[in-house]
């Protein structure tokens, strides 16, 4: 006889931190004490440019200067030009003011 007549609830109960939305597997954010930027550079007064953009834009990096390198600090321009949200501005209700500053109501005016 099975047991499903007799026992109400799960066998095996879940985890909390799977119920409660919190991510485990998370990267550490790159740019931070813990995961600094490796960025290579071909001469020292590049290398203070670079340092100067990572202290103004507070984050962590390691700068290595070799001159029969070729430059790479395509992590540092990623995290400088990352894409902006495009936010809209909220339409008006029906009785709100008008946008247009005439002093009637959205519906009477522009609506």
């Amino acid at each position: 006889m099975s047991d499903k007549f007799f026992f109400k609830g799960r066998k095996t109960p879940k985890p909390k931190h799977e119920s409660y939305g919190y991510n485990t597997k998370r990267a550490v954010k790159v740019g931070t004490e813990e995961n600094p930027l490796k960025l290579m550079v071909q001469d020292e007064q590049r290398e203070v440019e670079v340092q100067q953009l990572l202290i103004d834009n507070q984050l962590v990096g390691e700068i290595t200067v070799d001159a029969s390198q070729e430059e790479n600090i395509v992590d540092l321009i990623g995290l400088l030009n990352k894409p902006q949200t495009t936010r809209f501005e909220k339409t008006p209700n029906r009785n709100d003011p008008c946008v247009c500053g005439s002093g009637k109501k959205y519906k009477k005016c522009c609506g």
